[in-house]
């Protein structure tokens, strides 16, 4: 991948962070608008370097590496770019996090992409600040750090410190900060040049409540998946949902089974583990406080349920990417599940 010295010849210069096992694809996404930038411009207007703890090459979770320098001292007027994915939940590099503040010291910008918020929050750079990361981790993230406005978006724009929730969201971070730094009309070249047609806001949602894959879904089925994933560690019998939308349950049943081919019973106890798997991996919550967390009553039942929906024990799945694996596998997704009959688990 090309990497652009620093010198004093860009009006912008960007750090990016990686760590092992970080997002390809969110770097790429976010470096392609600024060299198209370049390329339609009279001059350089963006130099980007790649950095990592210790330096090296620096594989990605495709395999794909990048040659990085050690960290060091950087131009205060450059932004900090922090790539995190699998694993990095965890990551306490004290040498990074040390880094990091001083950095913000110095008034540098920070911008936090996928899990690379986790580590900005155990940095304290998140403090009292609205910040976003990866779906898949939301609940892990709102659940480790309470002192934290968490918010289910794309990304997040707070002064000094900014949060993105990686893949193409890095796209319209960076096209909105160009619409700032320079004007809107090159960021709308940029913007037409990648085919990506239209800038999402900041605060735009990072995906819908439910996806069958063919975008056929009933509104009450919307209103009802929105409210059960609102309310995962509470127990709403369904006679009470009904109550609630309005909707007599045998048709709310006939509705799930058409649209999502499972019961509501199903699907709200999927959505329970789901939560629970994400809690699993990425806090240090003990099995029995993740029972709870995701309304299941006896732990013994919700140990059974999840056995039987991942294929493993709670108690194994503490890892996303296992050290023995040569490639992360994340079975049981709520795509898969609508996608085939469903049994109850007995």
């Amino acid at each position: 991948m090309s990497e652009h010295p620093l010198s004093h010849a860009a009006d912008e210069k960007l750090i990016c962070v990686v760590l092992p096992r970080f997002n390809m694809n969110s770097l790429t996404t976010l470096i392609e608008p600024l060299r198209i930038a370049n390329y339609i411009s009279d001059k350089p207007l963006y130099e980007w370097q790649f950095l990592s703890p210790g330096g090296g090459n620096i594989t990605a979770s495709n395999g794909m590496t990048v040659e990085c320098d050690d960290l060091r001292d950087i131009p205060h007027t450059a932004t900090i770019i922090l790539f995190g994915s699998w694993g990095a939940e965890r990551n306490t590099d004290h040498h990074l996090i040390s880094w990091l503040r001083q950095s913000a010291r110095h008034g540098i910008r920070l911008i936090g992409v996928e899990t690379g918020a986790y580590i900005l929050a155990r940095a304290g750079l998140l403090y009292g600040k609205q910040a976003t990361t990866h779906w898949s981790l939301y609940p892990g993230f709102s659940e480790t750090f309470a002192d934290i406005e968490p918010s289910e978006q794309l990304y997040t724009m707070d002064k000094q410190i900014m949060t993105c929730a990686g893949g193409t969201a890095t796209a319209d971070l960076m096209l909105h900060l160009m619409q700032d730094q320079h004007s809107p009309d090159l960021a709308s070249e940029v913007s037409s040049q990648m085919l990506h047609q239209s800038i999402r806001a900041p605060e735009t949602l990072q995906r819908p409540i439910v996806n069958t894959g063919s975008g056929h879904v009933n509104p009450i089925i919307l209103e009802v998946t929105r409210f059960l994933e609102r309310h995962i560690e509470d127990h709403i019998p369904i006679p009470d949902l009904c109550r609630r939308t309005g909707v007599p349950q045998r048709k709310l049943e006939r509705l799930f089974r058409r649209d999502l081919g499972c019961t509501i019973v199903q699907f709200y106890r999927q959505l329970k583990l789901q939560y629970a798997r994400t809690l699993l991996v990425s806090t240090n919550m003990n099995i029995r406080e993740i029972s709870v967390a995701c309304g299941f009553n006896s732990m013994s039942y919700f140990s059974h349920c999840f056995s039987k929906t991942f294929g493993r024990k709670p108690s194994l799945y503490r890892m996303s990417w296992p050290d023995d694996q040569p490639e992360p596998i994340w079975h049981g997704t709520m795509y898969s599940f609508i996608k085939k009959p469903q049994k109850d688990i007995a």
